[in-house]
């Protein structure tokens, strides 16, 4: 990009006032080590962070950790670990650095960095953005492999007490957190695993969280449009929509950023939340992309415009709505807000970004409310087109899903339909669903009309 410079902190005076970070980059310490820079967190816990700090004066500074993207890393490093995001409506939006972050390393590259920060003092939460299928991998150079080594650390060093905050898509992440990071030690065959399991259950929190924003994937037309606003190159700008939301268990076993101070809610109990964000805002993300993608549609925005896709997400959260918990948002509101979100034109959000690893997806978020609700008598109708689609889909291998050679195994043996949808769940980890005739039955009757193309509801 001839003629533009690059974002960097040299290049922070120049920039609009708006666009300016809301703390000096400089005074910042690190006190918080994060796994998974991707888009989500340079566009939710970041800011959060960062807003915390400006708001409380308190150096909050976050050292982030990329799993396996080395140019990721390296880019941030490249302009000082600062980025831009820009909240999109539907009039567009001013894009803003973020100087919230202090470091950017490689998990295997830098495992003696990693290491260092995990048994620093000064470090007292640890969150991690690292998508449903990070905490199921195993080997040495994973994050549940390394942060389960760096905590036994820690744990043995008599270091300070320190949260680790898991900020993914999944039923009482902070229990499976938990549960991972106990099999890790007990894997690693220490002689003293009894000791730092027992250290870790007192002096390590690992509380429960929901977190909620849209964060589509950048595109090369929001580089440069980025780069116009901004007068410099961000290669690493990310963009969301308006709304976001963070809840957090109240259960923290050190010192955290006052969150609070940028509208995260600190509650006794975050499944009420949790569950009406897996279930309405998830489930009916995993319902609309594969119906979307059947019906020749790119994002979800597009989806909405049918009229199909707004009557999808009102009946799959009315549907959905009486497994739900008492204590959570309403769930008419919540549905007319995602509607309303979804709708966002500024978003561009792919319906291909949302499909992947579609098989870990739909058993959090469709498969428990389903078992609940025909356990119950009730009629599953939404949720049974819903797996229609994703069952179509499952013949695209472009796709990325980790189940993925699984699921064209099915395809290729199965003698018909009926005999597809029953690999496929089985496939998946649903054999009593595969044996349930009826609702087989009612998956393989959307199955024609999404091959042509329509979507009937």
């Amino acid at each position: 990009m001839s003629g533009v410079h690059r974002l960097n902190r040299a290049a922070l005076g120049a920039l609009p006032p708006a666009s300016r970070p809301r703390v000096d980059p400089a005074g910042l310490r690190t006190r918080i080590v994060h796994f998974g820079i991707g888009a989500f967190h340079r566009a939710h816990q970041a800011l959060y962070t960062e807003n915390a700090a400006a708001r409380s004066g308190e150096p909050w500074g976050i050292a982030a950790v990329a799993p396996r993207s080395a140019a990721t890393a390296d880019a941030l490093r490249a302009q000082d670990c600062l980025y831009s995001v820009t909240e999109r409506g539907p009039e567009g939006g001013v894009p803003r650095v973020v100087g919230a972050l202090t470091g950017a390393c490689l998990l295997g590259r830098d495992r003696a960095v990693v290491d260092g920060l995990l048994t620093d003092p000064e470090v007292t939460v640890v969150t991690l953005t690292i998508t449903e299928k990070g905490y199921r991998a195993t080997g040495p150079d994973t994050v549940i492999a390394r942060l389960a080594a760096g905590l036994a650390a820690r744990m043995r060093a008599g270091a300070a007490p320190v949260s680790v905050v898991s900020c993914d898509n999944m039923a009482d992440n902070g229990a499976v957190l938990r549960t991972a990071i106990q099999g890790a030690v007990r894997a690693s065959g220490a002689r003293d695993q009894e000791r730092v399991l027992e250290l870790i259950d007192r002096s390590v929190a690992f509380p429960a969280t929901v977190v909620d924003r849209i964060v589509p994937a950048t595109t090369t037309a929001d580089l440069a449009d980025t780069a116009t606003r901004l007068g410099v190159h961000d290669a690493l700008p990310v963009s969301g929509e308006p709304y976001r939301q963070w809840v957090l268990e109240d259960r923290f076993a050190a010192p955290r950023p006052a969150w609070e101070l940028d509208g995260a809610l600190l509650v006794p109990d975050v499944a009420p939340y949790q569950l009406t964000k897996l279930r309405l805002l998830n489930g009916s993300h995993s319902a609309l992309a594969p119906l979307g993608i059947a019906a020749g549609r790119t994002t979800v925005a597009d989806a909405m415009a049918d009229g199909w896709g707004e009557r999808l997400v009102k009946a799959l959260c009315a549907e959905v709505a009486p497994t739900l918990p008492d204590g959570g948002p309403d769930p008419g509101r919540y549905a007319d807000d995602l509607v309303a979100r979804f709708r966002n034109p500024a978003m561009g959000h792919l319906l291909r970004q949302i499909a992947s690893d579609g098989s870990l997806k739909i058993t959090e978020r469709w498969l428990p409310a389903l078992r609940l609700l025909r356990e119950r008598g009730a009629a599953t109708p939404v949720l049974e087109l819903a797996l229609a689609g994703w069952v179509n889909l499952t013949r695209d291998q472009d796709i990325p899903d980790p189940a993925q050679e699984a699921l064209a195994a099915c395809w290729r043996t199965a003698a018909d339909d009926t005999a597809v949808v029953r690999a496929l769940l089985t496939a998946v980890g649903a054999p009593d669903l595969a044996d349930d005739p009826a609702l087989v039955t009612a998956v393989v009757r959307h199955l024609p009309a999404l091959r042509a193309g329509h979507v009937d509801i």
